[in-house]
C-alpha cells in the first residue's frame, strides 16, 4: 500500500540490519522503497542493495552537503544512471544552512545533475535547504522540468511548493510532517495536489511521531502517509496508493513486472 521513496539503506545504521528491515516493511504494507545516492564512493554498494532485492531501487548522485568528495561530470552521472533499476538523478540541490563562504561549486554541481538528468531522461531528486530562492532559479534556467522530479523532504512554504509544482515536479513529504510544531508544512501538505504528492523516510533521519528522536526506518512511512491523510480528511488507504501510483510513474517503474527485466 506504501511507498519509501527516499531513505539510505546503504548507511551503516541500517545495512546491518536490512533483513529486519525488509520484514518490518513488509508488515507495515510498505511494498518498494528507494535507495538514495550522496556520494560516488559509496554509489556501487547502493546499486547493490537494488540489484540484491525486487522490490528497492536506486539513485545516482552527489549530495550538496558533500564538499570535500568526488564531483561527478555530466557524462559520468549519465553513464551511471543507465545500469538496471537506477530510476533517477540525485540526491543533488543546494543547501545553504550547514556550509558557508562561495558555495558557487554548489550550484555547479546542481547544474551538471540537471544536465544529466536531461539528457538521460531520468527524473531528478532534489534537495533544498535555506536556498530555495536559489534552487527554483536554477532548476529554471536548466530546464530542469524537461527531466522533471521530486522536491524530496519538503519543509519550505506554499510559495516555494507551488514554483516546484509550476516546473512540473512532484512534492515529498517525510516524518517532519507529523511533528506538532510543523503548522505551516501541514498546509502544505493539505495544498498540494494528489497526483503530484509523493511520501518518505529520509531514514535513517526523520523518525516521524511517534519515534521522533529515534532512527527512522522504511516501515515507518506509513505515519507519514497517516498523517496527510488526518489533515485531508481521507484514509490512508487512500493517500497510499495514490502516493504509490505517483511513484511507479515518476520513476517509470512496472511494479508488475519482475524487477530485473
Amino acid at each position: 500500500m506504501y511507498v519509501d521513496s527516499h531513505c539510505h539503506l546503504d548507511f551503516p545504521e541500517l545495512a546491518s540490519e536490512l533483513p529486519s528491515l525488509l520484514d518490518a516493511m513488509r508488515e507495515n504494507e510498505v511494498t518498494h522503497a528507494l535507495c538514495i545516492s550522496v556520494e560516488l564512493a559509496a554509489w556501487p554498494a547502493v546499486v547493490a542493495i537494488a540489484h540484491a532485492h525486487d522490490n528497492l531501487y536506486a539513485t545516482v548522485g552527489v549530495h550538496p552537503d558533500y564538499q570535500d568528495t568526488e564531483d561527478p561530470s555530466v557524462d559520468d552521472l549519465v553513464a551511471k544512471a543507465a545500469t538496471a533499476k537506477v530510476v533517477a538523478i540525485g540526491e543533488t540541490g543546494l543547501d545553504y544552512y550547514r556550509l558557508e563562504g562561495d558555495l558557487e561549486w554548489q550550484r555547479e554541481r546542481f547544474r551538471r545533475h540537471i544536465r544529466a538528468a536531461r539528457e538521460a531522461g531520468r527524473p531528478l531528486v532534489i534537495h533544498t535547504r535555506a536556498a530555495s530562492e536559489d534552487t527554483l532559479r536554477i532548476m529554471a534556467e536548466e530546464r530542469a522540468g524537461e527531466a522533471g522530479g521530486v522536491m524530496h523532504c519538503f519543509t519550505e512554504t506554499w510559495e516555494v511548493a507551488q514554483g516546484a509544482l509550476d516546473l512540473g515536479f512532484h512534492i515529498s513529504f517525510s516524518g517532519i510532517v507529523t511533528f506538532k510544531n510543523a503548522v505551516e508544512l501541514k498546509e502544505v501538505a493539505r495544498r498540494v495536489p494528489l497526483d503530484r504528492m509523493l511520501i518518505e523516510t529520509d531514514s535513517p533521519y526523520l523518525a516521524p511521531a511517534p519515534y521522533r528522536g529515534k532512527r527512522n526506518q522504511p516501515a515507518f512511512v506509513r505515519y507519514v502517509g497517516e498523517e496527510i491523510a488526518r489533515l485531508r480528511g481521507t484514509t490512508a488507504e487512500a493517500i497510499g496508493e495514490v502516493t504509490s501510483a505517483n511513484f511507479f510513474r515518476l520513476f517509470k517503474i512496472n511494479k508488475d513486472l519482475p524487477a530485473h527485466a
